[in-house]
C-alpha cells in the first residue's frame, strides 16, 4: 500500500494541503475503508484502477490532483444497503471533513465534493473536464474484455448477496438501463472513442441475461 499512500500524499499536496498536515495517516484511514470486508468490487483494486486511468489521462483534466482526491473519496463510504445516492453523499461529506483537516483550500475542497457527487449518476455537463475524467475512470470497467466485465458483474452480485435474486435482477436491470440511456457513457473524446462501443455491448449482454432469467 506504500505506493498508493505516496500517490495520495502527492495529490493532497498538489491540491494545497498544508505541508505539515498529517497527510499519510489520513490516507491510511481512507484505505481502511476501501478494505472493509463486505466489499467485493468497490475495493482497493477499484481505487487503484480509477487512479491509473486518471494518471494516464491527467492532461484531459483541468486539475488532475483534485480528480485524484475525488477518486480516493468517491466510494470511501460504501454500504450496499444504502438507499439512493446516500453513499455518494456520505462520501462527499467525508471528503470535505478529511480535506479540511489537511488544510486544503475551500475552493479545492468544494470541487472534490462536487466530483464525488457526480459519481451517483455519472451525468457530466459539457466542458466539465474534471468531472469527465473522474466519471470515465469510474466507468472504465464497463469497457473491459468480456471475462473481466463478467468478474465485475459477479462481484457486484456478491456485494448484494443480502438481496433476493428476483429483486436484484430488477434493480440491476434498472441500473444498466439507466446507463444505456445516457447520451454517452464516456465524455472525454479519447476515451469515448475506445470505450463507448465495448461498454454498451457489455451492458446490453448483461441486461439480456437478466431479462432472460425472468
Amino acid at each position: 500500500m506504500a505506493d498508493l499512500l505516496d500517490r495520495w500524499r502527492g495529490a493532497a499536496l498538489g491540491a494545497g494541503a498544508h505541508p505539515g498536515a498529517d497527510v499519510v495517516p489520513a490516507g491510511q484511514r481512507l484505505l481502511a475503508r476501501w478494505r472493509e470486508a463486505h466489499r467485493q468490487y468497490h475495493t482497493v483494486a477499484h481505487l487503484r484502477a480509477v487512479l491509473d486511468v486518471v494518471d494516464r489521462h491527467a492532461e484531459l483534466a483541468d486539475h488532475a490532483d483534485l480528480v485524484r482526491l475525488a477518486a480516493w473519496c468517491h466510494d470511501a463510504v460504501y454500504d450496499p444497503r444504502g438507499a439512493g445516492d446516500a453513499n455518494e453523499r456520505d462520501s462527499a461529506t467525508l471528503a470535505g471533513s478529511v480535506l479540511a483537516e489537511l488544510g486544503v483550500p475551500a475552493s479545492a475542497l468544494a470541487e472534490v465534493r462536487r466530483l464525488v457527487l457526480l459519481t451517483a449518476g455519472h451525468v457530466v455537463a459539457r466542458g466539465d473536464r474534471n468531472g469527465g475524467l473522474l466519471c470515465d475512470a469510474d466507468l472504465a470497467v464497463l469497457a473491459a474484455p468480456r471475462a473481466t466485465y463478467d468478474r465485475y458483474a459477479a462481484a457486484i452480485r456478491r456485494e448484494y448477496a443480502h438481496v433476493p435474486e428476483p429483486v436484484f435482477r430488477v434493480g440491476r436491470a434498472a441500473v444498466l438501463t439507466g446507463l444505456l440511456a445516457l447520451p454517452a457513457l464516456f465524455r472525454l473524446p479519447p476515451l469515448s472513442q475506445r470505450w463507448e462501443r465495448p461498454a454498451r455491448d457489455n451492458l446490453r449482454r448483461e441486461l439480456a441475461t437478466l431479462t432472460a432469467a425472468d
